[in-house]
């Protein structure tokens, strides 16, 4: 089986940086846990690898009623929950068969594993905020093997 390199980002804010853009290259799929704000992110994301993308609280105009406010990716039969803050989670993940969990909106890069799931925040891609860094993650997917990266862009 293929060895499948997702991109993770999460809470743009309207802002996608170049360097973003080069990680994300070579990605087979890109997912974006929400505060995307400008549709136009979207759009330069599916040029590089196809997007799944949810809504956050940030996301108020028309585009933003597309995405659903949560979505479920299967990869190499792994399934990937995502939605925009963790405290909303309501499902299940066990009776689910949920193996990994993506979320945005604290900001904070997180990666954490909780009862055979792997709970991923990328952290913010988008504009500084506090002194948190501005980060992206890696996730990979390869046979039964799921491991991923979090990756400081700035810390400036």
């Amino acid at each position: 089986m293929k060895k499948y390199k997702i991109g993770v980002i999460s809470d743009t804010h309207g802002l996608l940086r170049e360097k973003v853009l080069e990680i994300l290259k070579g990605c087979d799929l890109i997912i974006h846990a929400g505060d995307v704000v400008d549709p136009n992110i979207l759009k330069e994301l599916k040029k590089i690898a196809p997007v799944t993308a949810v809504r956050g609280n940030c996301d108020k105009s028309n585009f933003a009623y597309e995405l659903n406010e949560t979505e479920i990716v299967e990869v190499q039969n792994r399934l990937i929950y995502v939605l925009h803050d963790i405290d909303m989670l309501d499902i299940d993940l066990q009776a689910a068969g949920i193996d990994v969990v993506i979320s945005g909106h604290s900001h904070k890069p997180l990666k954490l594993k909780h009862n055979n799931v792997l709970f991923l925040n990328p952290g913010s891609a988008g504009p500084k905020r506090l002194n948190l860094p501005i980060s992206m993650a890696i996730l990979n997917i390869d046979n039964n093997n799921i491991d991923s990266e979090l990756i400081t862009i700035s810390s400036m």
